[in-house]
């Protein structure tokens, strides 16, 4: 009687998500052991997108949804995410190979970097509201993706693209699709949590929230930087599912494709 009473208590719409994404995964595991070599290869680079575009959507939609507050620089921080961490996936391919330690290592790496980025960017931006913030963060995405195609051919490639180890397509999507998990999970978290509630409070009032002595200025931050660090991940994934990084794929364009991805979502 006392596990059914747990069961009750259970609230399982919380649960959907992962559901949804394990029996799509699940299915994707079936369709690339059944069809032909040259259309399994078009549904992985198919399913390897998905999954990057799931990530980016769901950390964009903390900033935009839950914190209230438009970002129009998402891409930047994915490119910092896709350089950087596909440079230190290159650095470590002579000891670690193209393996999955490797990956893990370039993912964390360019996630922490990204949301130092977005730390930085966010202390005198998040002051900003509205389209002056949108101003702003388009302003770093152009910036970013500038600076990493006038850099030096043997630092990222300069406008030729840094070229990156394509990890293995079997794997790819199925690891991608578990960090969605690993994201929404976080970010279901932080949401239910008295953090969550300061950063609705903010959002609904940001004056009263104020008065009440929520520090807003950190918990925007906060908001700002986990949102940049999952943006920054997917930029991983998105270098280890291309040979070529190339700083043209990062431009304001598609920050406003990843914000319609959130608001049709």
């Amino acid at each position: 009687m006392a596990f059914r009473e747990k069961l009750k208590k259970i609230k399982w719409k919380r649960y959907i998500f992962y559901a949804v994404i394990m029996v799509f995964l699940t299915v994707c595991l079936f369709m690339t052991d059944t069809l032909a070599q040259p259309v399994n290869r078009k549904w992985i680079v198919l399913f390897e997108k998905t999954a990057i575009a799931v990530m980016l959507s769901v950390s964009l939609s903390f900033v935009v949804g839950f914190l209230g507050e438009l970002s129009l620089g998402h891409a930047g921080f994915m490119c910092i995410g896709a350089y950087l961490g596909g440079k230190i996936s290159v650095l470590l391919e002579g000891t670690l190979g193209n393996s999955l330690p490797n990956l893990l290592i370039s993912v964390l790496a360019g996630g922490v970097i990204a949301a130092i980025a977005g730390f930085i960017i966010g202390l005198p931006a998040l002051r900003l509201k509205g389209d002056y913030l949108a101003i702003v963060t388009l302003a770093f995405c152009e910036i970013v993706h500038t600076l990493f195609k006038t850099s030096s051919r043997e630092s990222f490639g300069g406008a030729f693209g840094l070229e990156t180890p394509r990890y293995d397509r079997k794997y790819l999507y199925v690891i991608a699709f578990l960090f969605v998990m690993l994201t929404f999970a976080v970010l279901q978290n932080i949401i239910r949590s008295k953090h969550g509630r300061a950063v609705t409070a903010i959002r609904d009032n940001e004056i009263a929230a104020r008065a009440t002595g929520i520090n807003v200025t950190k918990y925007k931050l906060m908001v700002f930087a986990g949102s940049a660090f999952f943006a920054g991940v997917a930029g991983v994934f998105f270098s280890f599912s291309n040979y070529t990084v190339v700083d043209t794929t990062f431009t304001y364009n598609y920050s406003i494709e990843i914000l319609v991805m959130v608001v049709l979502g």
